[in-house]
């Protein structure tokens, strides 16, 4: 019999929480690589896959159980709670599994930490005896904070496939998987990204679209940003190989959609997307593409534009962050006169200006409301939609000091305070200002 393992996506908990094609996609790596090796592998994804509410292609809002906010952030006036399924439905999931060798539980957010706790702690009620081993972003993040908080055996960073290995190879010496390959045969990718087993997405459920990655990491090293901090070296994946993965997903499961989670898709474009997009043009096959973590704005190239229009690219951001002068503090994205560039590509491609999405940052420390206003202003200008991304300070990062040093929270020791519905490093915020940028950025207001 295969050793069984239960893996979890944990429930988020927060005053706000949108499905924009978010999909724990390292877990499935995690879940697949662990299928390859010869583990029997259950999946619980605790914020379900059904929405009360569709958005287009596949987004939409989570159910949500309204909670009293804990402690550090009472007297927020705006509603705490749960988001994804209800704890009576994790328990009866758990109740028709067997009982697992191990509990592997993922993180995203920081300050999504409690449903990190609640998740594990429903487990154990029904399965005390199994090791949890936590890891994902929080955990890489805030790894003391996880140890003392989160109630798992153990506390990992990391890509799961390179750290978990040796573990296992221990509590499971001599399991090997229907290629015949053993546990430490599967320890290390090498660098090589299409040496890896496809996430297992065939445990997701409902699944409405296709979660992708071409690379991990990005070159660049953005202050506000912890890209490098997770994936500390940018991977790239062969585009014939990200090309045969899209296609074996199609024939699947039947998806047209499709959601890049790079952070650095347009980087060496005419290497990498172009020729992926060429294949699938070749073969004949048609997605609907989407770029929920924003594009380089730098990098749409009149070229680039054509096959983005050309390949049905539907949900296009670009992550500018600010158009206010003396950005170069925050990333090194853009120089002047790029963004008008790109977009004037993006436009004569035949994009329209509501399909245009740009990024702009908002909470930054330091940051005026004129610049937030301006910002909005000048993309509208531009013939493009801006779309107010809130800040939320990440610890390890460039701009991690100075947003201790002018936010009211204790950010250094409760990740409560990283929640960008704070504002935590606006001490002057207030929510009419943000009503009122907001209305700006969609045209129902004058500034």
């Amino acid at each position: 019999m295969r050793p069984s393992l239960l893996l979890i996506n944990p429930w988020v908990y927060d005053f706000a929480a949108y499905d924009f094609f978010a999909r724990p996609l390292g877990l499935l790596y995690l879940a697949g690589w662990l299928e390859d090796l010869g583990f029997e592998v259950h999946y619980l994804d605790c914020l379900g896959g059904a929405h009360a509410k569709g958005g287009p292609f596949g987004t939409g809002r989570y159910p949500k159980e309204i909670l009293p906010p804990p402690p550090p952030l009472q007297g927020i006036p705006r509603r705490y709670g749960r988001y994804g399924i209800s704890i009576p439905g994790f328990q009866a999931q758990l109740s028709s599994l067997p009982e697992p060798a191990c509990i592997l539980v993922t993180s995203l957010m920081t300050y999504w930490y409690p449903g990190v706790a609640e998740a594990i702690r429903q487990v154990r009620r029904r399965f005390p005896r199994p090791p949890v081993i936590l890891g994902g972003i929080y955990a890489a993040l805030c790894p003391e904070h996880a140890r003392r908080h989160s109630g798992a055996d153990l506390v990992v960073t990391g890509p799961g496939e390179e750290v978990l290995w040796d573990r296992f190879e221990g509590l499971f010496p001599g399991l090997t998987g229907e290629n015949g390959r053993t546990i430490s045969q599967g320890k290390s990718v090498d660098g090589d990204l299409d040496s890896l087993p496809y996430p297992a997405l065939h445990l997701a459920p409902e699944l409405s679209f296709i979660p992708l990655l071409t690379s991990r990491g990005c070159p660049l090293d953005c202050a506000y940003c912890a890209s490098r901090l997770l994936q500390p070296t940018f991977r790239r994946r062969r585009p014939l190989a990200v090309a045969e993965e899209l296609c074996h997903w199609q024939d699947i499961l039947k998806l047209k959609d499709a959601a890049f989670y790079d952070d650095a898709l347009l980087v060496q474009a005419e290497n990498r997307l172009l020729p992926l997009l060429e294949e699938l043009a070749r073969q004949g096959r048609r997605f609907r593409f989407h770029t929920p973590n924003g594009l380089h704005a730098r990098l749409v190239t009149r070229e680039v534009a054509r096959w983005l229009k050309r390949s049905g690219f539907a949900t296009l951001r670009l992550g500018v962050e600010t158009t206010a002068l003396g950005a170069a503090r925050l990333d090194r994205k853009l120089a002047p006169g790029e963004l008008e560039t790109a977009l004037s590509h993006l436009k004569d491609a035949g994009f329209r200006p509501e399909e245009i999405g740009v990024y702009l940052m908002i909470g930054l420390p330091h940051q005026e409301v004129e610049e937030i206003a301006a910002s909005i202003r000048r993309v509208k200008e531009l013939g493009a939609s801006p779309i107010l991304a809130q800040y939320s300070p990440i610890p390890g990062t460039a701009l991690w000091e100075e947003a201790v040093a002018c936010s009211p929270y204790d950010l250094e020791n409760e990740p409560l305070f990283h929640n960008n519905s704070l504002f935590p490093c606006l001490p002057k915020f207030s929510w009419d200002t943000y009503t009122r940028l907001k209305r700006l950025a969609a045209g129902q207001e004058l500034w």
